[in-house]
């Protein structure tokens, strides 16, 4: 089993910037590729960032691109998502997930969850 457990969302103007981070444990897996994905009320999870075992590729929705950067730390098995300029649009809960096979795009690809950490941006 692997444990995913986020951190770092909180209550930001627009305009400002927030760090998650998502520490896995248990028994890790040191090539999954790792992503965050997000959750509005009312709205289907989608995908935000994503980032392979090795760290030198990254992708991200359309929606977040050159605002949010994603990073991860093997030796410290953390994975960061660092949002700037944030938008009241991007209010959500924030999940990370681990996909032994490396990037998707889609939740079914990815068998680790973490509970979710809650980003909130006011207008």
């Amino acid at each position: 089993q692997v444990q995913l457990v986020e951190s770092g969302g909180g209550l930001v103007q627009a305009g400002g910037s927030l760090r998650l981070s998502c520490a896995a444990s248990g028994r890790t897996r040191s090539r999954d590729a790792m992503a965050w994905f997000r959750q509005a009320p009312g709205k289907k999870r989608e995908f935000v960032a994503a980032i392979s075992w090795s760290g030198g590729s990254t992708y991200y929705a359309d929606s977040v691109k050159d605002r949010f950067t994603i990073s991860r730390d093997n030796a410290k098995n953390t994975v960061y998502l660092q949002m700037n300029s944030l938008k009241p649009e991007d209010t959500a809960v924030y999940y990370c997930a681990a996909n032994p096979t490396g990037y998707s795009k889609y939740v079914a690809s990815y068998d680790y969850w973490g509970q979710g950490t809650q980003v909130t941006v006011s207008s």
